[in-house]
């Protein structure tokens, strides 16, 4: 379980490695998780034991996100490759379904100004790493 306690259903959008790593932990932590992806393949990135449901389909498809439940769903994470993607699910996430948590991951880092200005958290692996490895070699 989470640190709160609380079980949160959460639905994951792009199940590359960061995507079946986090569907991993957040399953591990006893919150019910569903994860999206348009590449069937992409589910063998799960770890064996991930008791979560996968869908195979388009994140941006209306009819896919009610099927999984994004009316109830108390988060949404967008992590695919495609920034724009990532943006238009988390806002259909946010603003048509009030998902309470939206984030998205961003990898153009000179994105990031549009989607605080969205409204939607983002991750940025680009600004995480390059930070990572100047902290690593003693600057700052």
């Amino acid at each position: 379980m989470s640190e709160t306690g609380a079980n949160r259903t959460i639905i994951i959008l792009g199940c590359g490695r960061v995507g079946a790593q986090l569907a991993y932990l957040l399953d591990r932590d006893g919150h019910t998780v569903t994860i999206i992806d348009q590449d069937v393949e992409a589910f063998r990135r799960l770890r064996p034991g991930f008791r979560g449901t996968i869908v195979a389909g388009d994140g941006l498809d209306e009819d896919l996100l009610i099927r999984v439940g994004i009316e109830t769903a108390d988060a949404f994470i967008a992590l695919t490759d495609g920034d724009n993607h990532n943006i238009m699910a988390s806002q259909m996430a946010k603003h048509v379904h009030s998902v309470p948590i939206v984030i998205s991951q961003i990898k153009d880092p000179l994105r990031g100004e549009v989607y605080e200005a969205l409204g939607v958290e983002s991750v940025s692996p680009t600004i995480l790493g390059a930070d990572r490895i100047r902290e690593m070699m003693g600057s700052s």
